[in-house]
């Protein structure tokens, strides 16, 4: 049983097909949803969707979210989210120092600046979502 996804970010669609499995990033934690789930609403938290999109097939694709929500019904899921970007359209490389970059920030945040050390660790969870999804290490 196949589920429709539907990806939407402000400014474009990014995924719009049919899928096996969805696996979902939401503020609880990681949510898998196959065809004949039951009807959910979840918020989403920064992270990597993984979508299978064929019946059997080991391929996976990973999408970086920014946040956002996801509603579930009738075998279709509508992921609507601040931002998102597929892990396929990521330079690695990029990715990986751009981690990095926001990992010092982070560690060197100070801990009198709480806006500051959470701006900071909002932008390492964004950075290390979208080295994920390009198939990064962390």
């Amino acid at each position: 049983m196949s589920l429709v996804v539907r990806v939407v970010a402000p400014d474009r669609t990014v995924w719009d097909d049919e899928a096996e499995e969805v696996i979902l990033p939401s503020t609880t934690g990681q949510l898998g949803i196959l065809g004949g789930h039951a009807p959910l609403l979840t918020a989403l938290d920064t992270g990597v969707l993984r979508v299978r999109s064929t019946e059997g097939s080991k391929e996976w694709t990973a999408i970086a979210l920014m946040g956002g929500f996801a509603e579930v019904d009738e075998d279709e899921v509508i992921i609507l989210v601040n931002g998102a970007e597929r892990g396929d359209s990521i330079d690695q490389a990029e990715a990986q120092k751009a981690y990095e970059a926001a990992q010092e920030k982070a560690n060197s945040a100070s801990a009198e600046d709480r806006q500051g050390t959470f701006k900071a660790g909002q932008a390492l969870k964004k950075a290390r979502a979208r080295l994920q999804a390009a198939g990064g290490k962390i």
